[in-house]
């Protein structure tokens, strides 16, 4: 029963710690435009994609990452250029539906480049299980807990300690405040969908040696990391990483007691649930502050 209980936190810990990136990205985008960015799964498809197109064309793993993860952070940034900056001044409801377009658009040319086949990775580091208190993990989900814990630790980092971070967050707080100071709130921008583009490059790179990739896998784990940033606040970005663990387990939880079935049913439980008893999340305030 407990071996039972640690296997399923284990899991839960594992897609919890995608979700804590996606919802990240979220949170970052928000901060910096006040637009809820549905193209944010499709970051992970790109990356995820990108790196199996890049090691069978040769190119070393490690590379591969690189250029995978530089590639996404470029369709990132073009998609803050293109289609969100030229629409600054549209109310919410339209740029919700510019970032659903872009999702669409993507997708679609993932599917030309790439093609409709699922796809997958080679594991980091082997894929001779490990035993922890009687229950079984894989290697891999060593690399996507550890990665992805070290990256939010760097993004903390980032927006505390550097002069980039703190003109970030001072647009975040008050972008035309930061804008008499200054602060280059295009870059900002720029810089924000850059930086929720890696979090989802590195995501779906970590990720698809174990879920493996397909040019509409992003679609699912774009609205799980969307549910992560409501449950914890949107703006939020503790919110959002603490949001995407508690979903990650209370997911897995519910697969294992319940049944698989309602797994991709809870992240949308959730949301209604939170909407209605705390619109605000679980640690967010009233008004929603940005940070």
């Amino acid at each position: 029963m407990i071996e039972s209980m640690i296997q399923f936190i284990l899991a839960g810990l594992t897609s919890g710690a995608i979700y804590a990136l996606v919802g990240l990205g979220f949170s970052i985008i928000y901060n910096a435009s006040h637009v809820i960015n549905f193209a944010q799964g499709e970051f992970i498809v790109i990356g995820g994609m990108s790196t199996v197109a890049l090691m069978a064309a040769g190119v070393p793993l490690p590379l591969a990452i690189v250029l995978a993860t530089l590639v996404t952070m470029l369709v990132g940034m073009a998609l803050a250029k293109f289609a969100i900056q030229p629409a600054k001044d549209a109310d919410v409801v339209a740029l919700i539906i510019i970032t659903i377009g872009a999702s669409i658009f993507l997708r679609g040319v993932v599917q030309l480049v790439f093609g409709k086949d699922i796809h997958s990775l080679p594991a980091f580091s082997g894929e001779t299980p490990l035993n922890l208190m009687g229950a079984t993990l894989m290697p891999q989900s060593l690399w996507v807990m550890g990665i992805s814990s070290a990256l939010i630790v760097v993004i903390a980092w980032f927006f505390n300690a550097t002069l980039a971070g703190k003109a970030m967050l001072a647009t975040a707080y008050n972008a035309l405040a930061a804008r008499l100071m200054g602060v280059d709130t295009k870059w900002v921008l720029l810089s924000a969908f850059a930086l929720s583009a890696l979090l989802g490059a590195v995501g779906g790179i970590v990720v698809t040696p174990i879920t493996f990739v397909s040019y509409e896998s992003g679609i699912m784990l774009g609205l799980k990391g969307f549910s992560a940033a409501v449950l914890g606040g949107l703006g939020n970005g503790v919110g959002a990483v603490a949001g995407g663990l508690i979903l990650g387990i209370v997911e897995a939880l519910s697969a294992g007691y319940l049944s698989s079935a309602y797994k991709d049913a809870i992240a949308f439980i959730i949301i209604l649930v939170v909407l209605v008893f705390r619109p605000n999340g679980l640690f967010g305030k009233k008004g929603i502050d940005r940070v």
